[in-house]
């Protein structure tokens, strides 16, 4: 089994390999810097999402590229680690969310591979079942309070979001918002491979309480809860089914016009 681990902000290295492969891959939209090894048996292919010393902005990172350097390389299952503000006051810092539905706030990014041509993705369930399932599990674990369903915000940052936004996706059902999940899962969709994430609460967004966020209060936050993370993450590799019964392999069956 080949598994694509994307690691978000904080997750620079999976710190799990005992024999590592650093490896450039050339794609048609650009090249993707990924790191390959073993671990319990699987191969596992890392992706930092923000690059070394998080030099990529959220909307500069190689969405395309990333996700087609996965397949390319065989790879049918991603886990993705992400750091959410959260909209829903039930929601607090260092909470794990499992996101089950998303909804794009995003502006100018590229969010498909099939620009020729008329493709539509089911996106009913955007996140695969079965990846969540092992996430769900391993959390459960790992931590004593998970969210197991919620709604992402994806914004196209990379500033925040003002409160009056904020506002707007609370009313529209939105529970944690972020700069990173689209269109990632639905770059995987196109590909027909499973995807889900873990998202780290790291602050209350804008206007949920009254004091301004900083970076440096999110990035403490990272650095307290990453040890987690990576032990759900590691966890959950351990439990993903061997064979695939999700319809995440059928997306393309019917999707084209």
């Amino acid at each position: 089994m080949k598994i694509g681990l994307i690691g978000g902000t904080g997750i620079y290295d999976p710190e799990i390999f005992k024999e590592e492969e650093r490896r450039q891959v050339k794609t048609p939209y650009g090249i993707s810097d990924v790191s390959i090894g073993e671990f319990k048996g699987r191969e596992v292919f890392f992706i930092a999402r923000h690059g070394k010393g998080h030099a990529i902005p959220p909307h500069r990172v190689k969405y395309r590229a990333n996700i087609y350097a996965l397949k390319s390389l065989g790879v049918e299952r991603i886990i993705s680690t992400n750091s959410v503000g959260a909209i829903n006051e039930n929601l607090h810092p260092k909470d794990v969310v499992i996101p089950d539905d998303f909804i794009d706030f995003t502006k100018r990014r590229d969010l498909t591979f099939f620009d020729n041509e008329t493709v539509h993705i089911d996106v009913f369930d955007p996140y695969c079942p079965e990846i969540r399932d092992a996430l769900t599990k391993a959390a459960d674990l790992t931590v004593k309070k998970v969210f197991k369903s919620a709604v992402y915000a994806c914004t196209e940052g990379p500033r925040f979001e003002t409160r009056a936004e904020i506002r707007m996706m609370r009313t529209l059902g939105c529970d944690i918002v972020g700069m990173v999940g689209i269109p990632e899962v639905v770059l995987a969709r196109e590909q027909e491979i499973c995807y889900a994430s873990v998202c780290m609460v790291t602050n209350y967004a804008c206007g949920i309480l009254e004091e301004k966020l900083t970076v440096s209060e999110v990035m403490e936050i990272v650095k307290e809860n990453q040890g987690n993370i990576k032990k759900i993450v590691t966890k959950a590799i351990e439990m993903v089914k061997e064979e695939r019964d999700c319809e995440c392999k059928n997306a393309l069956k019917g999707a084209r016009v």
